[in-house]
């Protein structure tokens, strides 16, 4: 995990990985300690949930994780950023979830500079371009 977040990442408490590997959390500067979670979303949220004292918790991921945590019925509010950029085919949203209901709760557009996804947009080896506009849709599930 270091290589990816440094040795000092931003999260400064527990994190809780879904992984295929069990794996002996790594240590980290900070306050960080990454969990690696084998047995699926709802372990990962409830050992989220427990450490967070009755905090809210906050799950991050792509497609495939909000669709888990969508089919499971365990997500109050998501926040989907769509960006102009398909790496490989792409992965839908809303795939096997069943029948779900929400509410559009929010919108926002921006622009992310350049450096913002060159790691991505020079993976097929093209410069990155300029500007990238993006757009944040936040729902609430009902």
């Amino acid at each position: 995990m270091a290589g990816l977040v440094g040795p000092n990442p931003p999260y400064h408490g527990p994190v809780f990985v879904l992984s295929h590997f069990a794996r002996d959390p790594p240590p980290m500067e900070g306050g960080t300690t990454f969990f690696f979670v084998t047995e699926g979303v709802k372990a990962a949220l409830e050992q989220a949930r427990s450490a967070s004292a009755g905090a809210n918790v906050a799950i991050s991921g792509g497609a495939q994780t909000l669709n888990q945590y969508l089919a499971a019925g365990l997500v109050d509010e998501f926040t989907v950023s769509l960006v102009p950029i398909t790496i490989g085919a792409g992965e839908r949203l809303f795939t096997d979830v069943g029948s779900i209901k929400c509410e559009l709760m929010d919108t926002l557009n921006r622009t992310r500079n350049s450096s913002q996804v060159q790691n991505i947009a020079t993976a097929g080896g093209a410069p990155p371009p300029r500007n990238r506009a993006a757009m944040m849709l936040q729902f609430r599930a009902l």
